[in-house]
């Protein structure tokens, strides 16, 4: 169970937004709430308002209407950078990692506020940022021994795969004081056993620190896996909700996909 808060209570809440882009409405009156602790999947075909949903979560857009509510407070269109501090992480479909740093250097520049980063604390406060970099650097260190990447830490992040990326995004968020992580697509084009490494990255993750995730996938087996429950958008609304069979038995859950190119549900 994540500290702060007791397991069963909604983390998030997600109260009749929408989100309007001139006459497009992407989201339309969504409501749900993400149970602390909890490892939920969000899917849908594709055009369901699912990454527009996450972008107004992380706070990339507010939402035109409605309204998020975060550990019981109104957060509803506060900018990313404030809601990253009060631990709401996101990652994104394609990697965004810095291509020409080391896979341990784009872990190292990730939490907040470091000395360093100051002008006059870099000058003045030279031993305090020396021991606040060691502690970054084991820290760095640590996060990639559990993502069993520690032989990749001096290699160029452009140079590892596209797996390996995901799970230096995921790595990434472990450097921050998380609360809420947001995964777009953890899963895409990843082979099986970087995804197997992921997925159990993401349920020790939630089972020993108390990250609560919120999925967004199209490999429905890695959703079925991790997830419970399980979420399904289309046209920018929530169809259901529950466990991954039950949303899988639900008739307008089929129609929204075999209406999607015929994407198998």
């Amino acid at each position: 169970m994540a500290a702060g808060g007791k397991a069963g209570e909604n983390l998030l809440d997600i109260v009749d937004v929408y989100k309007t882009f001139g006459g497009v409405r992407a989201v339309q009156g969504c409501t749900f709430g993400l149970v602390r602790g909890s490892i939920t999947g969000l899917i849908g075909p594709n055009g369901a308002g699912k990454t527009t949903l996450f972008n107004m979560i992380a706070g990339a857009f507010p939402p035109t209407a409605g309204g998020i509510h975060f550990q019981g407070e109104d957060v509803t269109g506060l900018p990313a950078h404030r809601l990253f501090h009060k631990g709401i992480v996101r990652t994104f479909q394609i990697p965004h990692e810095f291509g020409r740093m080391t896979c341990l250097e784009n872990l190292m520049l990730v939490p907040p506020g470091q000395s360093g980063e100051r002008l006059w604390g870099a000058w003045l406060g030279w031993g305090r940022v020396r021991d606040e970099e060691t502690a970054i650097r084991r820290k760095a260190l640590d996060v990639l021994d559990f993502l069993k990447m520690s032989h990749l830490r001096d290699k160029l992040a452009s140079d590892v795969s596209g797996g390996q990326k995901k799970l230096l995004e995921l790595g990434r968020t472990m450097m921050t004081k998380a609360t809420l992580v947001l995964l777009d697509e953890p899963g895409a084009g990843v082979n099986r056993t970087l995804l197997a490494e992921i997925a159990h990255a993401i349920r020790t993750l939630n089972e020993e620190r108390g990250y609560t995730f919120c999925i967004i996938e199209h490999d429905m087996g890695f959703i079925a896996e991790l997830c419970d429950p399980v979420i399904c958008m289309a046209e920018g609304r929530v169809l259901c909700a529950g466990t991954m069979a039950e949303v899988r038995r639900d008739p307008r859950v089929l129609e929204a996909y075999l209406g999607a190119a015929g994407e198998a549900a």
